[in-house]
């Protein structure tokens, strides 16, 4: 398990994720052209209050292949 740290919304925050899905969050944000960050915000800010942050970056990691399979 690895911890990435951002600011969301102004506050430090860090979420822990297996290296894979780490690798993977690079990934998509070069390919959108975005930074890491601002994928995660963006994460933060369509998830249900009940998901915790890192549970929400895995399901969004885990759609954006499913949608690249299926394209």
């Amino acid at each position: 398990m690895k911890k990435i740290s951002v600011s969301l919304s102004g506050h430090q925050t860090s979420i822990t994720l297996e290296p894979e899905f780490i690798d993977a969050l690079h990934a998509l944000a070069q390919r959108a052209g975005k930074p890491v960050a601002t994928i995660i915000n963006e994460i933060d800010a369509t998830r249900s209050p009940d998901t915790n942050l890192s549970s929400a970056v895995r399901v969004w990691v885990l759609n954006q292949m499913i949608l690249r399979i299926n394209a």
